[in-house]
């Protein structure tokens, strides 16, 4: 297998004449050695310029899907560089909150908003609420009935879109959980009741049909379908969501933000639709950002089957892989554009068989105990999906800029554990 592709690293990733990898000018050898592994290194001028080139491409109004990773350092850094926040519970409204981000700037989502939810929500002033169900309306015509200010609102539209995509990830077609169905009429109803009462101020459509979608021409084919529902309502906005598919493996590709801003703005003008076009990028801003460092410990061969390379983490700061079946690519950052003929399997430290990282994993021939092993693309959905199975600490985080590695979030401790126990 020959070295790791250079699109998979972050923007500011360098490798010296001893073929180190560094970040921002952060030795990544050094950072494990200073902060330990598992560690997530972000490159912070990546997200920066991403988060720019967002806004530059749908204006204001688009908002950072938070729930791909999020901590206050890394909602300051969307709100300094003009994105809104989409936040999908009580919690992220909490800490987006805390992290000083107006609250006119965050959008709620959530199919199963709580009345405590919706009232910090409307507590705080949040600037929209994509309202996802009749429940949640009525939940939300008894808090203002109660005193509290009428919120502005999306109603969120099933377009029965289907991306071609993992189904655990699909959220457009007719059979899901999110959203007031098109085809049933559910979505007419529901733009007519949001309209027609005092507790709700009605100012655009919100539709998402899922996530790791690599083909801009779906998001094109759901503004066709919203056509005729979205251009009689004649609202100001219409949010098409996240999804923006980013490349994890060889041989994968993705369009940029930019280009499917530049699909998303023209499928609106060849449809007729005069809202405005606004999204939420999330996995975009964020995944290629960043890498996770693990150090190796076990290397166990099993003559004829496989090799696997057990590190230090595992399923606690990346699920992915053993939810969906994701593909990583692995490599050592003391060699990086090494060539990797050796095939091994890696693996996590949890007493779970589905505990992989890395099915298929490319290594260098001199892999050994000990070494620093990276996966790149880890920015998105592994520190936000995290947990403490097997009660092991979560990893800290930390952002490199300019030969500087700042810490963001830290490494738990095992007291850390016991923090909730009563």
């Amino acid at each position: 297998m020959t070295p790791l592709p250079r699109h998979l690293l972050p923007d500011h990733a360098v490798v010296d004449d001893r073929g180190h990898l560094s970040i921002a000018g952060c030795d990544l050898l050094d950072l494990a050695d200073e902060f330990g592994t598992p560690l997530f290194v972000y490159d912070e001028d990546h997200l920066r310029d991403r988060c720019r080139e967002a806004v530059a491409a749908f204006g204001d109004g688009v908002a950072y899907a938070a729930k791909a990773f999020l901590c206050t350092a890394m909602a300051r850094l969307a709100h300094e560089e003009g994105m809104h926040l989409d936040v999908a519970s009580g919690g992220e409204l909490h800490v987006a909150l805390a992290a000083g981000v107006p609250p006119s700037r965050l959008v709620l989502h959530g199919n199963n908003k709580s009345v405590d939810e919706l009232a910090q929500a409307l507590d705080a002033g949040v600037g929209r609420i994509v309202v996802d169900s009749f429940d949640e309306m009525d939940r939300i015509e008894a808090l203002v009935r109660s005193g509290a200010t009428a919120p502005k609102v999306l109603v969120r539209v099933t377009p029965g879109v289907e991306a071609h995509t993992h189904e655990y990830v699909r959220t457009g077609q007719q059979d899901s959980k999110f959203g007031f169905g098109l085809a049933s009429g559910d979505a007419a109803a529901a733009a007519i009741r949001a309209s027609g009462s005092d507790a709700m101020d009605l100012v655009g459509v919100h539709a998402h049909i899922g996530s790791q979608v690599f083909v801009a021409d779906f998001f094109a084919e759901a503004v066709e379908v919203l056509a005729p529902f979205v251009t009689p309502l004649a609202l100001p906005e219409l949010s098409l969501g996240g999804g923006l598919g980013v490349a994890y493996v060889v041989g994968e590709s993705a369009p940029t933000i930019s280009d499917w801003a530049t699909a998303v703005h023209q499928a609106c003008a060849d449809a007729g639709i005069e809202a405005r076009p606004v999204a939420e990028p999330g996995r975009a801003i964020v995944a290629q950002a960043a890498v996770t460092l693990y150090r190796v410990g076990t290397i166990k061969d099993v003559p004829g089957i496989r090799t696997y390379v057990a590190v230090d983490g595992g399923m606690i700061d990346n699920p992915r892989p053993a939810l969906y079946g994701s593909g990583y690519e692995t490599f050592l950052p003391r060699a990086t554009l090494a060539e990797r003929p050796r095939t091994v399997t890696v693996v996590g430290k949890h007493c779970e068989s589905g505990d992989v990282l890395v099915r298929d994993g490319a290594v260098p021939a001199d892999l050994v105990v000990g070494d620093v092993l990276a996966t790149p693309v880890t920015g998105a959905y592994g520190h936000s999906m995290g947990s403490n199975y097997n009660k092991l600490p979560r990893p800290p985080v930390v952002f490199c800029r300019d030969g500087d590695a700042r810490l963001v979030v830290r490494r738990e401790t095992y007291d850390d554990l016991l923090r909730a126990d009563v």
